[in-house]
């Protein structure tokens, strides 16, 4: 396995001063893909000469965080893709240490989710497999591992899902069709929170989230009687 067979996928929403951090600690040799869910004509161009692997899409509108990453995901070749929040910074030896994994595992995996750097407490108490992975049943969607191949099964993310629930209805499909997946404690990705778009829109966001985060919540447990 190598760079070349790992697309990353960043989806934004005016998040221009915050997504070169993001980038920046991801090595110039793997393909980026940025999402931007505008029509950001001097995004595209600024982020594209900065970087010269990256390629910026523009949607036109804000056409959600579900959407977004399927647009991304059905255009890539790759046979792994690595969907992170703009707000997000890879720790050293990341991707290595998630090549490293899938060959020890054979690729057995539908999706890895990082640790959280600042928050490790979280899995301290869960029992490792032999693999030295967590099995869980969701993962948070700031950092995503995805198996391509394995994801097809049931069709990406439901795009009814603007903002929210997205990546916990996309496990919550995949196991129960017996996929794994998994945390591995050595991929570590810091990760801000609070808001992947640049302060001058933080309450244009807030409202949009306080929204969407009561609609997907009704939504999820609606599409699956929970």
């Amino acid at each position: 396995m190598s760079h070349k067979d790992i697309t990353i996928i960043i989806t934004t929403y005016k998040s221009d001063k915050k997504i070169s951090n993001c980038v920046n600690s991801i090595d110039e040799n793997y393909k980026i893909l940025i999402v931007e869910n505008s029509n950001n004509k001097e995004f595209k161009n600024f982020i594209e000469n900065k970087f010269k692997n990256v390629e910026c899409i523009l949607a036109q509108k804000n056409i959600g965080y579900a959407k977004s990453n399927n647009l991304a995901l059905k255009k890539i070749d790759t046979k792994f893709a690595l969907i992170l929040n703009p707000d997000t910074k890879l720790e050293k030896n990341c991707l290595k240490n998630f090549f490293k994994k899938i060959d020890e595992i054979d690729n057995k995996f539908s999706i890895i989710g990082p640790i959280l750097n600042q928050d490790k407490s979280l899995y301290k108490n869960q029992k490792l497999n032999k693999n030295n992975l967590i099995d869980v049943p969701n993962v948070k969607g700031f950092g995503l591992f995805l198996n391509l191949e394995k994801i097809k099964k049931v069709d990406f993310f439901d795009e009814n899902f603007f903002l929210f629930f997205e990546e916990i209805d996309l496990c919550y499909r995949l196991k129960k069709i017996g996929e794994n997946i998994f945390i591995d404690p050595n991929i570590k990705i810091f990760h801000e929170g609070g808001s992947s778009s640049d302060n001058d829109f933080v309450d244009e966001t807030n409202i949009i989230k306080n929204w969407h985060w009561m609609w997907s919540t009704f939504y999820y447990h609606k599409k699956h009687k929970t």
